[in-house]
């Protein structure tokens, strides 16, 4: 049997209606309940849910560090709650998974921004040492997306969902090349998960505005992190764009999100395969969710993101990506990036 969770659902209005969902005797029987928000929204959230959790405990989630995880987990332990349900953004939910993962009780999901794939992931992303580190974890038990907070949530948070998701495509390339060139097992399920949920974004003439959209967009993220369930690794949404992501978040921390840099990362990569079409279609997809294409556009200089092109593979040792197979030279790496810099730069 696939791992995947019990139920999933779009709407408006997800987050007041949260007890109906626990009212599921496959997610919730009689045992207590907790509900973890983050500082931004709590007081908001913890009014809404109040009519229909009357028995629940809230707790706040300081930020998305494995102190503040470890905190909350200490908490649930301390309870007994038979499930944690996790409302906010990518950090509370993120640090909700690791505290129910040790505290050892299911976790619900409620999304309330569309930022990347890590809603329904197999990890965590948590501040750790000064740094960021991805620590595995069970996928949540059931998920929801509220529309409502979705339409409030910036929009560069919004459409960075659009980048992260449009990377898969970038990274199932990169998995068949491993698979090719080295003997890597490869999962056709999880690739095809993966890339359906790119594909069912990436010719869209709608965008954030459109609750149509916005449905498509949060099922292609929630398709994305169980694709990776499947693969029993980040594989299927993670190669050279996603290693330079993370090398571009270690030599210059704060430049830009997760999202946007993966969609750069994914350009670049096309870029580097000489795959005109995709790339186009890529560059196309990020220039029309107003996504950045080129380091310029987020602050960084053609050698500063040559620096962290060839720190890329360091930050996923043993993975094998376009980046690993070209092995080209600071000299040559610098010369591709001026030439994409040329083609696509404003």
């Amino acid at each position: 049997m696939l791992p995947a969770p019990l139920t999933m659902e779009v709407r408006r209005g997800a987050v007041a209606q949260l007890g109906a969902l626990l009212a599921d005797s496959r997610v919730a029987t009689s045992g207590r309940v907790a509900v973890a928000v983050g500082p931004g929204q709590g007081d908001h959230i913890e009014g809404l849910i109040a009519p229909t959790l009357e028995e629940a405990e809230v707790f706040r989630v300081a930020d998305g560090s494995v102190e503040a995880a470890v905190s909350l987990g200490a908490d649930l332990r301390k309870g007994a709650y038979e499930v944690v349900v996790g409302v906010g953004g990518g950090r509370t939910i993120d640090a909700t998974k690791y505290a129910a993962s040790l505290a050892g009780i299911p976790m619900v999901a409620v999304a309330t921004n569309l930022s990347h794939d890590g809603i329904c992931s197999p990890t965590a992303s948590l501040v750790y040492e000064g740094g960021k580190g991805s620590f595995g974890v069970p996928m949540p038990l059931a998920i929801l997306v509220d529309l409502d907070f979705v339409h409030t949530a910036p929009d560069a948070l919004v459409r960075s969902g659009v980048g992260d998701v449009v990377s898969n495509l970038s990274a199932i390339e990169d998995w068949q090349l491993g698979n090719m060139e080295r003997g890597e097992p490869i999962d056709g399920l999880a690739c095809s998960m993966a890339r359906t949920s790119a594909e069912a974004l990436i010719g869209r003439s709608d965008s954030i505005e459109s609750d149509a959209f916005l449905t498509v967009l949060a099922e292609s993220l929630i398709l994305s992190g169980m694709s990776m369930v499947i693969a029993g690794s980040s594989r299927p949404s993670s190669g050279g764009d996603h290693e330079i992501l993370h090398a571009v978040d270690q030599l210059f921390p704060g430049t830009s999100n997760h999202g946007e840099l993966a969609g750069i990362g994914a350009a670049f990569c096309f870029f580097l395969r000489e795959d005109q079409p995709r790339l186009t279609q890529v560059v196309g997809c990020l220039r029309q969710h107003q996504l950045p294409v080129t380091p310029g556009d987020i602050g960084l200089s053609a050698q500063q993101f040559t620096e962290a092109v060839m720190l890329a593979p360091s930050t996923r040792p043993g993975r094998y990506t376009i980046l690993e197979h070209l092995r080209l030279s600071e000299s040559e790496v610098r010369d591709r990036v001026e030439s994409y810099v040329r083609a696509f730069g404003s």
